[in-house]
C-alpha cells in the first residue's frame, strides 16, 4: 500500500451522468434517467508526516493522502464507486484500513435478507442473493448488520416490514426519489411513505461530524469474538454531499472505528456487522456480476458471496435508472 503526497490543488468536480453510467449500448440507460449532476468524489484521506532535514533543507511536515481507485469502470466516465486502503494509527503500522465511496446519485442501495438474517420471520425472505435480474447492473455488495437477537432493530425492505423501528437507533434508509441517508430514527415503527428501504443497528456511532459519547464505551458495541476490546469491525456513514462511505478494518475498538469514520469526513456513521466473518466488502470488474474482486482484504471472505444463498442480511448497488426505483427481487 502506498500513500501519495497531496499537492494542495482543489478537486476538480466531476460530472456524473447517472443514468449514462448504465451502458447506453446495453440498454441499462433508459429515458427516465437522471439529469447530469456535479459529484465532488470521495473526499481526500490524509495525514501529516514528518520530513526529515536533507540536503541543506530543513525538516518539515508534509500531507499525505490514500489514493482512492475508481471500480466498476465499466459502468461509465465517471465510476460510480471507489476504493482506498489506509493506515489508520501511525503508531499500528501494520492496521489497515479498507474504505469505499458510493455516489449516491448514480446508484441504488439495496438490501437483502439472508437465509437467517436479520433473524427468523414468517415472511418471504426473497432471492437472499443478488437476484439474476439485477446482476447486468451491479456494482457493489458489503455486509450489513447484527443478527435480531443480538441487538434488536428495525428492517424494512421491498413494502415489508421484517422487524418494526426502534426510535432512536441508527438507520440508514432510502428514499422515494433516491436519496439515501444514515440517521437517529425518530418516525416510529413503520417507515413513512417516502422510505423505501431502512436497516437499523444500534445507536449513531459519530453525529455531526464528531465521535457520539456512546462511541467511548466499547461494551456498547457488540460481543467479539474471544472478548477482545479490538476486533474487525465495519461501518457505513454519509458525507456532506449526500453519498455513502463504506469502511472495515482489522483491530478497532468502537471509538477508533468513529474516529476512522470522521477521518472519512462522514458527518453521520453507523457500525455495521462485527468479528472476522462478516466484513466484506465486493465490486464487479463488468457487467452481469463479472469479475467480483474484494476490496476489503478479509482472509474469512470469498468475492462470489452474494452470488449464491447467504446467511446474513447484506447490501447491493446498482447502476441507478431513475429516482426511487424498485430494487430488483
Amino acid at each position: 500500500m502506498r500513500e501519495h503526497s497531496r499537492a494542495g490543488r482543489p478537486r476538480a468536480n466531476r460530472l456524473v451522468l447517472a443514468g449514462a453510467l448504465a451502458l447506453v449500448g446495453a440498454g441499462l440507460a433508459g429515458p427516465s434517467a437522471r439529469a447530469a449532476q456535479p459529484a465532488p468524489g470521495p473526499p481526500p484521506v490524509c495525514r501529516r508526516v514528518a520530513v526529515p532535514a536533507a540536503n541543506g533543507h530543513p525538516a518539515r511536515t508534509a500531507e499525505v493522502c490514500a489514493p482512492w481507485r475508481a471500480r466498476d469502470t465499466w459502468a461509465g466516465a465517471s465510476a460510480p464507486v471507489e476504493t482506498t486502503v489506509f493506515r489508520p494509527d501511525p503508531a499500528q503500522p501494520a492496521v489497515v484500513a479498507y474504505a469505499a465511496w458510493i455516489d449516491s446519485a448514480s446508484t441504488d442501495l439495496a438490501l437483502y435478507p439472508g437465509y437467517e438474517g436479520p433473524g427468523p420471520t414468517p415472511l418471504s425472505r426473497g432471492p437472499e442473493m443478488v437476484p439474476p435480474s439485477g446482476r447486468g447492473r451491479l456494482l457493489a455488495t458489503f455486509n450489513a448488520g447484527f443478527y435480531e437477537h443480538d441487538a434488536a432493530a428495525g428492517f424494512y425492505v421491498n413494502h415489508t416490514l421484517y422487524y418494526p423501528m426502534l426510535d432512536g437507533l441508527a438507520t440508514v434508509e432510502r428514499f422515494t426519489d433516491g436519496r439515501v441517508d444514515v440517521v437517529r430514527w425518530t418516525k416510529g415503527p413503520r417507515p413513512p411513505a417516502n422510505v423505501v428501504m431502512a436497516r437499523q443497528n444500534l445507536p449513531l456511532l459519530v453525529n455531526a461530524s464528531r465521535p457520539t459519547p456512546l462511541s467511548a464505551d466499547n461494551a456498547a458495541w457488540g460481543l467479539t469474538l474471544g472478548g477482545v476490546p479490538a476486533a474487525w469491525r465495519s461501518a457505513l456513514g454519509i458525507d456532506a454531499h449526500g453519498d455513502l462511505v463504506y469502511a472495515a478494518a482489522p483491530d478497532q475498538t468502537s471509538a477508533t472505528l468513529a474516529a476512522l469514520m470522521v477521518r472519512l469526513h462522514c458527518v453521520r456513521a453507523m457500525e455495521l456487522d462485527i468479528n472476522p466473518e462478516w466484513p466484506i466488502f465486493v465490486t464487479y470488474g463488468g457487467p452481469g456480476a463479472a469479475s467480483p474482486l474484494l476490496a476489503v482484504d478479509n482472509p474469512n471472505q470469498v468475492p462470489t458471496r452474494f452470488l449464491t444463498v447467504t446467511t446474513k442480511d447484506f447490501f447491493a448497488v446498482y447502476v441507478s435508472r431513475r429516482p426511487g426505483e424498485p430494487q430488483p427481487w
